[in-house]
């Protein structure tokens, strides 16, 4: 038979131990267990406010060239790819005939300037020689007529002749003078006006001739193609013996000494850039970032998109930055020496957009404190009210923790590195 008394007192013993045991493990935990907890020291450092974009590179400068006749290729003296200067010659259309158009110019403008030259210099006409003439002739009548009149009116007074002969002689005289001065009118008229419309019509025959031969000239130098700028030839259209049609581009030639990104950017970042302000490429193919600098910043937003368009310029000496490629780049908007800055995952933001860190206070007691921020970059955020250097705040495991309760603070490496190099 089970022994029943042994069986109560070993489950009264068992019972005492237990109730020991208890009472020993709740005087040990009357207090609660400090969370463990991530904090960092806010500190004092130079923060930068950073916008990133993408964009196309382009070149500094492009040309097409484009013929303004169409004509069959003659020759290309250029390939892709190969480097020209300013006003080499890169390709010629079929020109015969242009060229036999500008030696015919060329003699009919010389014809026209002997002749200008010719009615310029040579001596008067035949009809201002006549009119000469005259003059001469009724100056001599002239002459004649008064030594008449005068020796018969001599006669008159001396009672020679009678009266009635010396006003005939001065009915004569007088036609005499009037003859005269009829011929002297008409040389001054032919002088002031015959011989200047004949040099005038020279004068304009000569321009006409010389207009001409420089258009057929000028439409000779259509079928050349000469660079307009140094650079290098990025495309060629057609074969040599193709037919160019006039107005399509030939050839492009681009300026690749240094390359132009454009970029759309919110206009309050727009607004705070200058021209000159730094900038850096993050370009395929490239290691580290290639230096740029804001060059053109549109005074117009963008209609489409609200956005202002700036141009950041990069130098590029060895052709190693291609337009067309698509890269990233960022700017430095902004930029504060000494702000006060803190990790960014310490702020905790409510419903209501307010923003605010838990510090750990000496007691190792985590309190909640409302914060205003500034710029944010590179995974840190700058405080401007609301914390001092120094004060830690927590990092991870902020997240529902409630205010006054107390922590086992670990300093995060990344921070302390930080705090070292300050």
């Amino acid at each position: 038979m089970i022994n029943r008394k042994g069986i109560i007192f070993g489950l009264a013993a068992a019972l005492a131990v237990s109730a020991v045991g208890c009472r020993t493990r709740n005087a040990g935990q009357s207090d609660t267990p400090a969370i463990t907890v991530q904090t960092a020291a806010a500190a004092t450092r130079q923060i930068e406010e950073v916008f990133h974009g993408q964009g196309i590179l382009y070149p500094v400068h492009q040309a097409s060239l484009s013929p303004k006749i169409t004509a069959p290729v003659e020759r290309f003296y250029v390939n892709r790819g190969s480097h020209v200067h300013a006003g080499q010659l890169l390709a010629v259309l079929a020109n015969q005939d242009l060229t036999a158009g500008v030696v015919s110019a060329r003699g009919a403008y010389e014809q026209a300037l002997a002749n200008y030259e010719t009615t310029t210099s040579s001596t008067l006409p035949e009809e201002i020689q006549v009119a000469e003439a005259a003059v001469a002739d009724a100056r001599s009548n002239l002459e004649n007529e008064q030594r008449i009149y005068q020796s018969e009116l001599n006669l008159y007074h001396k009672g020679g002749i009678p009266r009635k002969q010396v006003d005939t002689t001065a009915v004569a005289l007088t036609a005499a003078r009037s003859a005269s001065a009829t011929a002297e009118k008409r040389l001054s008229d032919l002088k002031a006006s015959g011989l200047m419309q004949q040099q005038r019509a020279a004068k304009g025959q000569m321009e006409s001739a010389h207009g001409q031969y420089l258009n057929a000239v000028a439409q000779k130098r259509f079928s050349e193609l000469r660079s307009p700028i140094d650079g290098v030839v990025a495309e060629r259209a057609v074969y040599q013996g193709d037919i160019a049609p006039a107005g399509t581009p030939l050839l492009i030639v681009m300026d690749t000494s240094m390359v132009i990104l454009r970029l759309h950017i919110p206009q309050a970042e727009a607004a705070q850039l200058r021209a000159g302000d730094a900038a850096t490429l993050d370009v395929p193919g490239t290691s580290g970032g290639v230096p740029a600098k804001v060059s053109i910043i549109s005074p117009a937003l963008d209609p489409s998109s609200t956005t202002v368009e700036i141009w950041l310029e990069a130098n590029n000496p060895d052709h190693n930055l291609m337009p067309g490629t698509s890269v990233s780049a960022s700017i430095v908007v902004r930029k504060v020496e000494s702000a006060l800055v803190i990790p960014a995952p310490a702020i905790l933001v409510g419903d209501d957009g307010t923003k605010r860190v838990m510090v750990v206070g000496p007691d190792s007691t985590a309190s909640s404190r409302f914060v205003t921020t500034g710029i944010q970059n590179a995974g840190l955020i700058q405080v401007t009210s609301g914390l001092r250097a120094g004060d830690q705040v927590i990092v991870g495991g902020a997240y529902g923790l409630p205010d006054k309760t107390k922590v086992k603070a670990v300093l995060e490496k990344a921070s302390a590195a930080a705090s070292n190099q300050d």
